[in-house]
């Protein structure tokens, strides 16, 4: 075990650099998307077929949106005529695969780990878009419009568009920190946990449930993350403390995708735009997505499970 001092001082680095990473990647997306009207985007993902599953995909990997947006955006979608598989890739691929959750990722574990989470991630967003649509699954949407919601933007609208490169630079990075102080409370608590774990669970513990010689760790992680719903920014932090105890990092990016992928917030806006059955779809699918990565890293990668 580590002592307090060197706990404190995992805590202190690992906040500082999440934080950093947070602000300057939402800040340049931010900056991209002044660029890319959200109507153009709306008529490439009303093309039929698995290309609009591959575009609504690529653009949720572009938006760093809290659950309070990305669900809105998805039924704006729907109303704009927006096939509902593509709906669902961008609904499954905004939460896990945010430039944010990527930088983190490429920061703590490497590029090539990054990559892989990317590519394994992707695909099953596609895909998993594809087969509810398959399945008829839209039948299942109700009859509702949500309005933009207020928690992850504030007061007066303006044209950032229009504005100058200093001042779209500088809106940027007012927009990213108003996305961080929503979630500041979950990232501290995720480094917390992380430091803790860190610093005082014994090896042999997470070893034994969660370890590469245990075949059932995946699922068991993928299990955990999904009914705790912490936020990425908590996951992460918490996963590359694990990884330190020897959880392998197949069981780590199950966590992440578990947790990431349906976040208490967006279960309660899911429910009240989606009938129960296709919520209860919506978790199977995320469960399965974290499986299928947490299995598929190692031959991806060849690293160890």
């Amino acid at each position: 075990m580590n002592t307090l001092l060197e706990t404190l001082r995992y805590f202190v680095l690992i906040t500082v650099e999440l934080i950093a990473l947070f602000l300057l990647i939402s800040a340049l997306v931010e900056i991209i998307l002044m660029y890319v009207p959200e109507e153009k985007i709306r008529k490439k993902l009303s093309g039929a077929g698995i290309f609009g599953n591959i575009i609504a995909a690529g653009f949720g990997a572009l938006t760093p949106f809290c659950a309070c947006s990305t669900i809105p955006m998805t039924v704006g979608f729907l109303n704009a005529g927006v096939p509902f598989g593509s709906a669902i890739s961008f609904l499954i691929a905004s939460p896990l695969l945010n430039p944010i959750i990527l930088g983190m990722l490429g920061a703590m574990v490497g590029i090539k780990a990054m990559a892989a989470y990317f590519v394994i991630a992707f695909s099953c967003s596609v895909l998993f878009g594809l087969l509810l649509e398959r399945l008829g699954a839209q039948r299942y949407v109700k009859n509702v419009r949500l309005k933009p919601a207020s928690c992850c933007a504030g007061g007066e609208v303006v044209d950032k568009r229009s504005l100058p490169f200093r001042g779209k630079v500088k809106a940027a990075f007012a927009g990213a920190w108003g996305s961080l102080r929503p979630i500041m409370g979950y990232l501290l608590i995720g480094v917390a946990l992380g430091a803790g774990i860190y610093g005082y669970m014994p090896q042999d513990f997470v070893m034994k449930i969660a370890g590469p010689d245990n075949p059932f760790a995946i699922p068991v992680a993928a299990v955990l993350g999904i009914p705790l719903y912490i936020r990425a920014e908590t996951a992460i932090p918490i996963g590359l403390a694990l990884m330190g105890k020897g959880m392998s990092i197949g069981a780590v990016i199950a966590l992440i995708i578990g947790g990431a992928g349906m976040a208490i917030p967006e279960m309660t806006i899911l429910a009240s735009i989606f009938k129960n059955r296709l919520v209860a779809m919506i978790v199977l699918v995320i469960f399965l997505t974290a499986v299928v990565s947490g299995y598929l890293y190692p031959a991806v990668t060849g690293a160890g499970s």
